[in-house]
């Protein structure tokens, strides 16, 4: 098998190439490193698999149709995305180039050089919006769906907002209809909070390892709005056993989207995550509040019966034993983190 995998060097990316290369696997990683952490990732991957590295960007849709043509891949899994909510208000234009605009580029590539390659999109939750239609309970330490006690299912209209929540979901949309008008094998996964080794997580973004990170260094955290706000947390092997498993069901789920998150039986608020890492460290996590920022959802949770009845999968790491396994890598590769944060310093 040949597999394609674009922001092959992020945090996702690394993972699945890793697992996909260890079972034998041809992988072509197609990054343009912008992401902090994506050289490590590609040293760390080039020291355990003879992957090939293409350095160049989803928005150069000349380079892109030039490697899917060459390729042959069996699998396109599209990673490759600007991330933040933050940023892609900052920057809505580049934000829109790069998860739209880019999306478009690997759709048609296929389309138009590879049409019988599956493609797998790393959609989000944002395109649900944020779900001001269903009342959110509180409690002292979350929030919480009482009308959706599965979590919100695939059915939920579709309310993109913020500059990200936009251009996620056009490219979620692009995904779907280019199975539905070009008869391609695509599949959207609508993923939850995904999180686990090496991930270079933000502030903006990858919160379970940015929390990690920074306490594991000593820094003090911002809480933006109550630090009840809750998700349903997916471990990274669990979210690349559902990747494999739709390439071994694509045709009875080509065309299709999935909720792919912890589910309701593996959900967290910041105040619980907080309450884990002090467990483990032995030590008070340092933070600070300020205001809730543009696009923040206060509760998702992912209804996954659907990917668990059509792709027989089930999330297998809870919550707590993610944590601590993310936490103990962390704590392993301090040095990483030390060195990234002197680079961000620097520039």
């Amino acid at each position: 098998m040949r597999a394609l995998i674009t922001g092959g060097c992020g945090f996702i990316g690394t993972n699945t190439a890793d697992r996909l290369a260890g079972m034998g696997w041809h992988v072509t990683l197609y990054d343009n490193f912008e992401r902090r952490g994506a050289e490590r990732n590609r040293d760390w991957l080039r020291s355990r698999h003879a992957v090939r590295i293409v350095r160049a960007d989803v928005r150069d849709h000349r380079n892109l149709e030039r490697v899917v043509a060459d390729g042959r891949f069996d699998v396109a899994i599209h990673l490759a995305s600007q991330v933040a909510v933050t940023t892609a208000v900052k920057n809505p234009r580049h934000d829109f180039e790069v998860n739209a605009g880019g999306t478009f580029n690997l759709l048609e590539a296929v389309r138009q050089h590879s049409p019988e390659t599956i493609v797998l999109n790393a959609s989000t939750n944002k395109v649900y919006g944020k779900l001001a239609d269903l009342h959110a309970d509180e409690s002292a330490t979350r929030y919480e769906l009482p009308r959706l006690p599965h979590g919100v299912p695939e059915t939920q209209p579709l309310d993109f907002h913020s500059p990200y929540g936009c251009s996620k979901g056009a490219a979620d949309q692009y995904v779907m209809d280019y199975a539905r008008i070009y008869g391609l094998r695509t599949v959207n996964f609508r993923q939850s909070c995904i999180y686990g080794p090496h991930q270079f997580g933000m502030e903006d973004q990858g919160w379970v390892a940015w929390f990690s990170i920074a306490h594991s260094l000593g820094q003090p955290v911002t809480v933006y709005g109550t630090g009840k706000q809750v998700r349903d947390v997916l471990h990274v092997d669990d979210l690349i056993d559902a990747y494999i498993a739709a390439i071994d069901n694509i045709d009875t789920v080509a065309g299709m989207s999935f909720n792919i998150g912890g589910g309701p039986h593996n959900t967290i608020s910041l105040l619980e995550l907080f309450d884990l890492l002090e467990a483990v460290s032995g030590k008070p996590v340092e933070r600070s509040l300020a205001a809730w920022r543009p696009g923040d959802q206060p509760v998702y949770i992912s209804d996954i019966r659907r990917a668990e009845q059509m792709l027989w999968w089930t999330p297998s790491r809870d919550a707590q034993a993610g944590v601590e396994s993310l936490w103990n890598w962390v704590t392993a590769n301090r040095s990483l983190f030390t060195t990234e944060r002197a680079v961000a310093v620097a520039s």
